[in-house]
Formats: structure tokens, sequence, C-alpha cells
């Protein structure tokens, strides 16, 4: 696209959903010639929609929902404007004009536009605290009321409302679900279904109200505080969402002069009634459906991508014979998708496919046409109230129309196959038996495996078979199969052993999706000089495709430049971005610095002041010896550090953690050894420093043990005339004594070689490998060499590395408080790429190897918008922007 005011794209893509997304992916698969440009309403990236309830349940970043990192876009040269929604579109001129006044022409226009959730019209719908359930900033909504212990209504039984529902009763809040009809999801589940999850949910905490019709909604200016039913009777809540459904956007649509209905009328080709539009996802009516569901999305992608190259081969005619056109792309046609829904309720396993609802069969068989018998659905079903277990199989004219599965899942991609190809049932009750016992092995290749990126068997196969997959990890970065819920991770796992003959690989690769390991890209930093992750991912592209491995890289980059580089916040996890510790209601725990376990009174007083100031819900003795204040909100951490006075205890991040202690000499009668002051010397030689995973240290006075030296990663024993280093402990999963590194006779020289293992175990492990298992795959004999041996070994070089390392990195990021990192590091959605340098005033004794910069990349072209203009111009406009040195953003 160029720089001038009117920019041209062959596919305009207008929104930036799922659908968005697959249209994207779909055309780029097919060609590489088309140019491509979608406009996202929202000021972010499109975002997984479908995972919204674990969001909601564990509180993860919701950055972390990002479909694509944003270097995918610019290697597949999608142009992207968020942040700017079209206002019009003109399909006969071809041209889009967005809110900002900028205007887009195009050859074809994909609309995909969503849809927005049904808010009933009922009074007091509007009062503060009246919410759907819809996106991020929702789930927030609820998790802050679940926190408070404010009671929650939800209104609407169907698949959202009990997810929702559910979110908020697992954080120990009151939820109640209110639902108008006399059973749960009665589009997807009969009678004795619903009379099994009903339980299921109050067991959970789900207080439900069925056949209640509400009438108003209470409250005032202040907010919301009830409801009241068509009955009379009312419930009191704080918080209400409302999830009934959902509304097709058509309003764009229909301003163009296209045919709209519930939704925008489509095709078999997904063509509206204009020749230059199309239209995918819950925005779309085809054949008089509009699908609420994801996997649809897919399959709708995927003939829209084909519709367009044969359209670009044809020109606006699809009068052209096959040949060279139909090699290009098949004259592909939608035929509408089968209903599906899986409920993500731990503890409750559902699924509902097709049409479940049956009459009853007497005899529980088939009517047999031949004999006279009236063929109409019946079904068939299998029980076990007590275990919470139906199993259901609805059949028409003998032919497999739908199923519920409750409480035992097994099959349910063979049912689903069934259920689309029209599978021919004989004997329902032995399919159901069958399904039952079905294993990967025997899907076929058409059934759909990931109902969240719509992949299907045969894909997986193909993908594992022409890319040598060998682990899960690649699998599911190849195909995206296991990227969404994660729920068919193990099946996935079970197709590639099938198709390996058992041989599976799980190899470690820190970018799976380009199949590179830690020492290919540590070799690829050092060659390079990347001083940074994108300037390594410039070099070799990893972390462009699915960026799951960016913290890994953002690990490698600072080990290997000693920490003399150029840190970009973005790359890393959520608590290393806001150093602490996210917790499973959303908010962070606070771990003040204490070394060796020893503290002062004034600090102990402010540690009881800030408890107290900012209504801590749990303080909390650590087992590493340390305070744990639990249930700080985001945006009080930098207060709450202010308050506190003292530096932090890395308790959140993967690095070095602390140094436990017992009192050693000063107090114990059986002390041998000044285990207290070593502890404390020893956390001060390494405090800050990251590392492949977290490393917890100890130092014991004697053999005792009482500071469990003996099952940490690095952990030093005093004994009679000396000390013992013992490393790769653990005490976690799996219990085990550390093994012994070396015997040595001065406290100083024990803590040196403690150090130089450190540094050894930092260049050479897997990135989120704990020294457990470090241990066992480099040898005991191996790391002895390495760390001790000065001949065979490298110990004064290791130790250099170390002190540089040291000396460069960041002894307290809680500094912050006073000088955010990124403008938004202490909001609710952090997702600023601000990049910055090492800490002020760390000391640089070294260089760090390889010199040089990174290797060029094709700017990124994704505009933000903020207050109606787009910022470093429109819609593809290349952004020349100056990527500072290290010194630069050091100084700035």
């Amino acid at each position: 696209m160029t720089t001038t005011d009117t920019t041209h794209a062959h596919v305009l893509v207008i929104g930036g959903g799922i659908a968005g997304q697959a249209v994207c992916e779909a055309v780029r698969e097919r060609s590489d010639d088309l140019s491509i440009a979608m406009v996202c309403e929202e000021d972010r990236l499109p975002f997984d929609r479908v995972s919204l309830s674990h969001l909601l349940v564990d509180g993860k970043d919701a950055a972390e929902l990002q479909l694509r990192p944003e270097e995918w876009y610019a290697d597949h040269r999608v142009d992207v404007l968020v942040g700017d929604p079209v206002l019009t579109l003109d399909p006969d001129a071809g041209v889009a004009r967005l809110v900002s006044g900028a205007e887009l022409t195009f050859g074809r226009v994909v609309l995909c536009t969503g849809s927005v959730p049904l808010m009933p019209p009922l009074p007091g719908i509007d009062l503060p605290g009246v919410i759907p359930f819809r996106g991020p900033e929702d789930c927030q909504a609820i998790r802050d009321a679940a926190a408070a212990g404010t009671e929650v209504a939800v209104i609407g039984g169907g698949l959202l409302g009990l997810e929702a529902a559910y979110g908020v009763a697992s954080q120990g809040a009151k939820a109640t679900v209110v639902h108008l009809m006399d059973r749960l999801m009665e589009r997807q589940l009969d009678d004795p279904a619903a009379a099994l999850l009903e339980p299921a949910l109050e067991d959970l905490g789900v207080t439900v109200m069925l056949e209640k019709q509400t009438q108003e909604l209470l409250g005032d200016e202040r907010g919301v505080t009830g409801l009241r039913f068509a009955d009379g009777s009312a419930l009191d809540a704080g918080l209400v969402v409302v999830s009934i459904g959902i509304r097709a956007r058509t309003d764009l649509a229909s301003a163009a002069g296209l045919t709209c209905g519930r939704g925008i009328v489509v095709d078999d080709r997904l063509m509206t009634s204009h020749p230059r539009a199309l239209a995918v996802g819950e925005c779309a009516e085809h054949r008089g459906m509009v699908y609420g569901i994801v996997a649809p999305i897919w399959e709708q992608a995927e003939v829209a991508a084909q519709t367009i190259l044969r359209l670009d081969a044809a020109g606006d005619t699809m009068d052209v014979e096959d040949g060279e056109i139909v090699e290009r792309a098949s004259l592909a046609v939608y035929e509408g998708s089968i209903l599906s829904a899986k409920l993500k309720v731990m503890g409750v396993d559902l699924v509902s496919i097709g049409n479940p609802i049956g009459a009853p069969s007497v005899t529980n068989r088939v009517p047999d046409p031949d004999a006279g018998q009236e063929v109409h659905p019946t079904s068939v079903a299998t029980s076990d109230p007590g275990a919470g277990i139906y199993r259901k199989l609805v059949v028409k004219d003998g032919v497999l129309h739908g199923a519920i599965l409750m409480g035992d899942t097994r099959g349910h991609e063979l049912l689903l196959d069934g259920v689309k190809t029209g599978l021919h049932v004989e004997d329902p009750l032995t399919l159901l038996a069958e399904a039952s016992q079905a294993s990967p092995a025997d899907l076929p290749d058409t059934a759909q495996v990931c109902n969240c990126n719509g992949v299907c068997k045969g894909d997986i196969v193909k993908a594992i078979v022409e890319n040598d997959l060998g682990s899960t990890q690649e699998v599911v970065s190849t195909t995206r199969a296991g990227a969404g819920c994660g729920s068919c991770k193990p099946v996935v796992s079970e197709i590639l052993k099938v198709v390996r003959g058992g041989k599976v690989d799980e190899a470690t690769y820190l970018c799976p999706c380009r199949k590179q390991t830690r020492d290919d890209l540590a070799e690829i930093t050092r060659a390079e000089g990347c001083e940074s992750v994108s300037e390594l991912s410039a070099a070799c592209g990893a972390g462009r495709d699915c960026g799951s491995c960016k913290p890994g890289l953002s690990y490698l980059v600072s080990e290997v430049n000693q920490n003399q580089h150029r840190e970009e916040r973005h790359a890393r996890f959520i608590n290393d971005r806001v150093h602490g510790n996210i917790q499973n209601d959303g908010t962070f725990s606070v771990v003040p610095r204490m070394r060796g376990g020893v503290t002062t009174p004034s600090e102990l007083r402010r540690i009881a002041d800030v408890a107290e100031r900012f209504e801590v819900p749990l303080v909390k003795v650590t087992g590493g010896q340390r305070i744990d204040l639990l249930g700080i909100k985001k945006e009080d951490l930098p207060a709450v550090w202010e308050a506190l006075d003292m530096p932090s205890g890395h308790a959140y991040a993967k690095s070095v953690r602390t140094v436990k202690t017992c009192v050693g000499t000063g107090f114990c009668r059986f002390g041998l050894g000044d285990s207290l002051n070593a502890g404390i010397e020893l956390e001060q030689m390494i405090e800050g420093l990251y590392t492949p995973h977290k490393v917890k240290l100890a130092v014991s006075g004697c053999p005792r043990n009482c500071a469990e030296s003996l099952i940490k990663d690095i952990g030093i024993v005093a004994i009679e005339g000396g000390w013992e280093i013992y490393i790769g402990g653990g005490a976690a999963g799996t219990i085990k004594k550390g093994e012994l590194l070396a015997t040595i006779e001065g406290k100083d020289e024990t803590l040196k070689v403690a150090c130089t293992f450190l540094q050894y175990y930092r260049e050479n492990a897997e990135y989120l490998e704990r020294t457990m298992p470090f241990v066992e795959r480099v040898g005991l004999v191996t790391i002895r060499t390495a760390v001790l041996d000065p001949e065979l070994g490298d110990p004064v070089g290791l130790h250099e590395r170390f002190r540089i390392a040291k000396a460069a990195s960041d002894p307290d990021p809680w500094r912050e408080r006073r000088a955010n990192a990124t403008p938004k590091q202490f909001e609710e959605l952090d997702s600023e790429a601000t990049p910055i340098g090492p800490p002020e005033g760390a000391e640089v004794t070294a260089s760090a190897p390889g010199g040089g910069g990174g290797g060029a990349a094709r700017p990124l072209v994704v505009h933000r918008v903020e207050g109606g203009r787009a910022n470093g111009g429109v819609g593809g406009a290349e952004i020349d922007a100056k990527v500072p040195t290290r010194q630069e953003a050091t100084d700035a």
C-alpha cells in the first residue's frame, strides 16, 4: 500500500475479530500476490474471544489472548489499522471511509463485523453495573466484583452465561443464574441432561433460578442493586451480567445497500448481494442461519478465500472455464455448519452436537420403514445419574442427527464427524458404545479435532508428515490445533504418536514454529550482535508466528548480552512487566526482600502498615522465610512499593529467588558454620539475575538441614571444617536430594563456586528447565568439569561472565514506581511495546560479545488511532521509526 491520502488493497477486511483474522490467513495461504488490509474497530489486534472464560477464571493477562503477534502481520504483508472503524462503505466505487476521514479503496471487501450482545429493553438496563460478557474489560469488571464479594446475577442460562457465572463462583463470590426457560441450555440439551447440569453447577457454587422473567433492574445512579421478576419476587445483585444472545452487526452493510435479514445475506460462495462484497462470521446470514459459534468461521473463511481468488482470476464475473483458474482456487461452496457446543467449566464435561432434541424411542431402536413403521426422529441414551453421566444419540431416517455427551465426552470428535457426513446408523446403541472406545487412530481425516481453530485430523496428519513434526508443541504451533482453549491437546498428542508409530520426540525448541533450539538462537544472537528480541526476530524469524516463545527469547537475549541489552518489556510475562506475581483472581502478590530471612522491627511495621492501608486480604510467611502480601490490585503496586520502601524479593520472575537460612552459629547449639551471614551474602551476590527458570537457594549451618538445603536448586551445608554445595535438588512435583557438587573449606570460595554453577546453568539450560532436570540431562561429571576444573573447564570465564551480568542487572525493579517503564504498565490492558535500556546507574564492566546491530526487517504496519486520527499514516503506510540504540534508550 502507498503513503498517499487514499490507499488501496486488493482485499479489504472490515473487522478485527476471529473472522477477520481467519480470512486474512486463508487468503494469504492461497496467494502471495493479493494485497490485504484489515480495519479493526477496537484499539487492539484480533484476539481469541472464545477464551474469555479462561481469562475470567484464571486471571491471565488479556494480551495472551492475541491471536498473532504484531510481527506476523508484517511478515505476511497484512496491513492493519486499529482503533479507526469504517464509517461508510461504497461497494460500487470500491471505497471505505474511516472515522478519521481516511479513505481506503479496494478490489474486494469482506465484512467481518461480528455481532453485538443483546441487551433487553428493560427498565434499568442502562444502570452502572449492568454489563454484557463480551470482552476483556467485561471479564475484569466481573473479577473486580467477585473479589469485592459483590453478589452477581447472570441473566441467561446459555453457554456464555454459565461460563460467566462459573467465573464468579470460582473466586468465592455468590453467583446466580436467572433463566427464562424451564431448563438450562435449552437449545443444546434435553430434559435429562439439563437435570444433571443444574446440580453439577450448584456443586460449583452457582445458584440457578429457572422460569424467572426479569421485569426490571433495580438501582440508582450509583449502580444496580438487584432484579425484580414478573412474579413479584426480587434478587439482590451488585453486578448484573447479561448473556441472552447476540445480534449480527448489519448497520454498515445495510447503509451500503447490501441485502440484510437477520444478518448480511450471503450465498454458498459467501458473496453478498454486491459482487465486490463478501461476509464471514457472526454477521453473515447463510440459508437463513446466523451462526453464533466459532467453528463455522473457519469453514466460511476457507470458502471466502477461494471465492476471492476465483473472482480475482476471472474478473467480476464467474463465467470462466475450468483449468488454470481452478488450479488456483477450486469452486468451493459453503453448505452450512453443524452446530456444536462445549461447555468450558472445570468439573463439568459437556458436549452438544447437531440437533440433540429427538423424540424418545420406547424400544431404543430405529423404526423400520420396510415394516410399515413411521420414521421420525428417535433417540437412544445411556445414563448414570449418580456419576453425572448422560450419553445420547438422535437418529432420523437412519442418519445420525445429533448427540449429547455429559460427564463422559469420549468419542465426541467421531460423533461430530458422523453428524457432518450424514453417517448411516443401523444400531445407535452400538455406535454410542463404539464412540466411547474410539481412539484418535479411529477418527477419519475429516473429523474436527480443534473447534476453536477449525483444524481437522487430516490437517494435523498432513502437517506432521510434511514438516517432520516430532513434538506436541510443534504440532500446536504449526496447525494451531490446541492453541485456543487447549482441551484438544491430548487428542493432538495421540494423533502425533499414531502418525509417528509411537516415536514421539518431545524436542525442546525455544521457538517451535521455526524449529529453533536455544543453542541455534544463542549462536544467531552472538553472530548478528542482536541486543533485543526484535533484532533477533528480524534476523531469524523467531517469535514472529505465534509469539509464545518471546519470554524465552527475552531471557536468551539478556543472558547472551550479559544484561547489556535493550529490554522490550512487551516480550516478557505479565509478572516481569509489573514485578509482581499474578494470582488466580487477577491481583498480585508482593514479597519485599529480606536477605537470608532477616528483617528489622521498622520493616515489619511498614509491612503491617501497608497491609492495613491497602486492605491486603492475606499476609503470609513464605517457604523462603519472607512475608508475602497477597491480593494487591495492579494499579496499587507502585503505591505499595513506595510505602514499603524495601527492594523487590523477585518472587514473581524466572530468576534467582531468595536464600533461605537457619540461624547457624549465632544461636543454634548445633551450628558448624555461619549460615545466616553466608546466606545474606549469597543473596546480595545474585539478586536481580534472570535465569531459565526460578532458582531457589538455601544455606544450612549444619547437616541437620533446617533450611532444607538438600532439596534446593543450590544448597549449601556447613560441615566440620568446611561447606558442601548441592545442586539440582527439588521438592515440588518430584522430591529429589541434590547432587554433591563440591566440598570446599572456605566460605568465600564456596559462594564463588555456587555463583559459577549458577552462571553455567544460565548459559546452558533450556528456557523453563529447572536445575533438577538440567543436572540430570547434562550430567554431574560434565558440570563438575566446567565449574571446577581450570584446565578442562572454564570456571574463571564463567565467574567473570557472572560478574559482568550481575553488574548490569537491576537489583530493585520496584524503582519503576516513580518512572513507569511503559505508559500502561499498571493499567488493566498492558500491551505497550516501549523499549527501555539497562537500569539507570548499572555498571558495565565489559562489552557484550558479538557487537553490532541486528538485521533490518520490513517496518511493521500496524496503525493505532487516538482521538480519531491515525498515528504514523493510514492503512499501509510504512512507519519510518528509528529504533533507539541501547545507549540512546538508557540516556533517555
